[in-house]
Formats: C-alpha cells, sequence, structure tokens
C-alpha cells in the first residue's frame, strides 16, 4: 500500500523492481526505516503467501528494528532465491495494530450493518 513518506518509520517498506499492473516485484524490504532512508513509499501492511522457508528464518529468533523479530527481515532473506512479489492494495485498509485504527474499524463495520447503524449513529453524535 502506498503510504507518505513520513509513516514509512511505522511499517517495512518495499524497495520495487517492475510494476506490471498492480503486481510489484520485490527486490528489497526494510524494517520501519528513517522517511529519508526508505527506498518507495510502499509499505508491507500484513497480508502474506509465505514459503516454508521464511519461518525457518524466523526460528532464528534474530532481532532486527525495535529490538523485535522481524517478518521484513526473514522475507528479505528470500530476495534471489524464488520469485518475490506484492500486490498493490486496492481498498479501505484499517490499521488495527493501534488503538485508534482498531476503534476506527469497529465503527466502520457497526455503520455498515444495517441492524446497527442507526443506534451507532445516535451515540456517536452524542460525543461529537
Amino acid at each position: 500500500m502506498e503510504v507518505s513518506r513520513e509513516q514509512t518509520a511505522s511499517y517495512g517498506v518495499v524497495k520495487p523492481g517492475d510494476i506490471t499492473d498492480r503486481l510489484v516485484e520485490v527486490r528489497g524490504l526494510v524494517e520501519k526505516p528513517k522517511p529519508s532512508e526508505a527506498p518507495s513509499n510502499l509499505a508491507v501492511i500484513g497480508r502474506y503467501i509465505l514459503q516454508p522457508k521464511v519461518f525457518e528464518d524466523l526460528g532464528r529468533m534474530e532481532k532486527g528494528a525495535g529490538g523485535e523479530i522481524q517478518l521484513t527481515d526473514a522475507l528479505a532473506r528470500q530476495l534471489g532465491l524464488q520469485p518475490f512479489n506484492g500486490y498493490l492494495f486496492e481498498g479501505r485498509r484499517f490499521d488495527c495494530g493501534n488503538k485508534v485504527g482498531f476503534l476506527e474499524a469497529n465503527i466502520a463495520f457497526a455503520l455498515d450493518r444495517p441492524d446497527m447503524r442507526d443506534d451507532v449513529t445516535a451515540f456517536l453524535r452524542a460525543y461529537v
């Protein structure tokens, strides 16, 4: 997914190769780069089809950015071993990795349900 340069420090970021339609060749991955060091503004947003080798790399328990074990690092080790592609996301995405994003997702889905829309709209108006 495309994000602003300032947001790249919150995501794994792709160094893209060829882009055909919405398919992006992945030539590199960097976890939470500084905006000035990000190879693009294409963020990895957390939907994967993983090869078994990735789990072997994760099993090494090597810490990366933020002192955490990073899936992005294990994915980056796969580059050049087999085709590696991403898909440019279309649609609305909710960042449930933070409290406000989680709340937004729940409200958006409630407002989309006919059986909840009116009650949720009413209580939101009471707070806004």
